[in-house]
């Protein structure tokens, strides 16, 4: 991976996907609480697109670090694990900011967005698709 015409260190890419990581779960629990308030901050236009970028970049920094190590979604077990996760917490999240078609219910996929968030976490520190074996 070259930036400017300089290589990027893998150790580079992990902490702007990491750091991408906890501003996305951040800007999602406050969405989320906005949404449970029924807060007009939610519609603010900034609220609309840094989430968005800072996802782009929390994919694309993914991308590279998984082209720079070879280890792909569908050969490598873990990764295979987070990306369905991901597709799965993609679609909660949709639910619970916008399609949701009660409050209690986009409450619901909030919450359940959040526990397939710290699955996806604890799969990417573990390595492992099911994180609670990973010490047996």
């Amino acid at each position: 991976m070259l930036y400017r015409g300089r290589p990027i260190d893998y150790a580079v890419l992990k902490l702007i996907h990491v750091s991408c990581v906890v501003t996305s779960y951040a800007l999602f629990v406050v969405r989320g609480v906005w949404m449970m308030r029924q807060s007009p901050l939610l519609g603010q236009r900034w609220i609309r697109v840094i989430p968005h970028l800072v996802d782009t970049m929390l994919l694309a920094s993914a991308v590279a670090m998984a082209v720079m190590t070879r280890q792909y979604p569908f050969g490598v077990g873990w990764l295979t694990a987070k990306l369905l996760a991901l597709v799965c917490y993609i679609g909660l999240g949709m639910i619970a900011l916008k399609r949701g078609s009660t409050r209690g219910a986009r409450i619901a996929a909030w919450v359940s967005a959040q526990a397939v968030f710290f699955y996806i976490v604890a799969v990417a520190i573990t390595r492992n698709p099911l994180p609670w074996t990973a010490g047996i």
